[in-house]
């Protein structure tokens, strides 16, 4: 792994985590949670907290970003993160992936463990977010994986083209302005390979659509899939290019495939993918 240095943590004592999501059992059933480390930085507060099995990372006033299965990072506990691995099955053989966002990092490493990829890079704004990662939330050391710091919005062109980007760019506030910037999503799309894939992390409304839909529409032509999952957000699948396709009978082969290895099924997001609605 390539990485900045980074000044060490502060660490803390018990707290009460209010925010939960589906996929664990009820909040009334977990163990106490505990708080592994606290940083504040010029963007707020960032969080490490422990229940149990699971650590979370978390901004602002228990805003979770991230869960991890402490006994196997690579683990996706939740659908959201599992419908962006989905994506990535997209590619018949993807060797390099750019994210914009780490979070905990353990999507980051699923694709490691998972996909034949041999140069990962991240653009993480906030300095804390690796280096808690790593000491705290099992992040690992990959010679294949570059870290670097800034904003996305800016370092995007600065990139290597990939076969697959992943952007999921969110603060204690909800989705970066990113996620409804014309130019920097089209800029995104200009940074695959022939062949890639996008896949964004995007807030749903109440009607199930993701957010900012006209935009992705005219943007994108109609051309992508959705995949609306049961933490409320909508998984959207952009291809590289208008004449490429989505191969469902390969996706749901290649998810098959690599179920045992996964230790959990995709073919319920695979149900639910839907074209541009």
């Amino acid at each position: 792994m390539t990485i900045g240095a980074f000044p060490p943590a502060e660490m803390v004592g018990t707290v009460t985590v209010e925010s939960w999501m589906p996929g664990l059992p009820p909040v009334d059933q977990m163990p106490e949670s505990v708080l592994i480390a606290e940083v504040r930085d010029a963007f707020g507060v960032i969080q490490v907290i422990e229940m149990g099995a699971y650590r979370f990372l978390e901004f602002g006033e228990s805003i979770e970003q991230s869960c991890v299965f402490m006994a196997d990072p690579g683990w996706l506990e939740y659908d959201y993160t599992r419908a962006m691995l989905l994506g990535a099955l997209g590619h018949d053989a993807p060797e390099s992936a750019l994210f914009l966002g780490l979070g905990a990092g353990n999507l980051t490493q699923a694709c490691l463990r998972f996909l034949p990829l041999d140069d990962v890079e991240v653009i993480e704004l906030r300095p804390d977010v690796p280096r808690l990662a790593m000491q705290h939330m099992g992040l690992s050391d990959d010679p294949r994986l570059t870290i670097r710091i800034g904003d996305a919005l800016e370092l995007l062109e600065s990139a290597e083209k990939t076969d697959l980007l992943f952007v999921d760019l969110y603060t204690d506030h909800g989705p970066a302005t990113g996620h409804l910037a014309w130019r920097f999503l089209e800029n995104c799309q200009k940074q695959l390979n022939p062949g890639g894939w996008l896949i964004i992390n995007q807030w749903a409304g109440n009607d199930g659509k993701p957010l900012g839909a006209p935009l992705l529409r005219g943007l994108y032509h109609r051309h992508y899939w959705e995949c609306p999952v049961k933490e409320g957000n909508v998984i959207v699948l952009v291809p590289a290019d208008l004449e490429q396709q989505l191969d469902l009978e390969g996706l749901q082969a290649k998810a098959a495939a690599l179920a045992p290895q996964l230790g959990y099924s995709l073919q319920s997001l695979i149900e639910a993918l839907r074209p541009a609605s």
